[in-house]
């Protein structure tokens, strides 16, 4: 079976993520984005994330590499499926960024070929898939 890298991910795919903060934090936030420093709060969080990420980037590549995980986007076609079947192997989807299974895989060729399922950021699938895969997704 083929093994094909992992694409990108452009920057407007992106996952909505919403956080609680404290009243002085979020005033030192309008502060600075009232004062120039920042376009929005949306600006300051990114960049206040992308710093800590940054801060942590060897870290994050060891793991990464220990963990043997696709990084970016991940899509998994039927075709796909259809040849890990065929070749009697047994998918272990382990992803840092965003899996998508496609909506023409059934759920018994995903149960058939899916051992598991491990995705850091966000899984796209249909309801149906993501029923039949529950037990698989860690």
């Amino acid at each position: 079976m083929e093994i094909k890298l992992p694409r990108q991910i452009k920057p407007s795919d992106t996952e909505k993520v919403t956080i609680n903060l404290g009243y002085v934090d979020l005033g030192r936030i309008d502060l600075l984005v009232e004062e120039g420093f920042y376009s929005n709060r949306t600006d300051f969080i990114r960049t206040a994330i992308r710093a800590q990420l940054g801060a942590h980037g060897a870290e994050v590549g060891r793991l990464i590499e220990r963990r043997t995980l696709d990084v970016g986007l991940r899509d998994f076609t039927r075709a796909d499926l259809e040849a890990a079947r065929d070749a009697g192997e047994v998918l272990h989807i382990k992803v840092v960024g965003l899996a998508r299974l496609a909506h023409d895989i059934t759920p018994d060729l995903a149960l058939a070929t899916i051992g598991s399922i491990n995705v850091l950021g966000a899984l796209q699938a249909p309801p149906e898939l993501r029923a039949a895969l529950a037990h698989r997704t860690t």
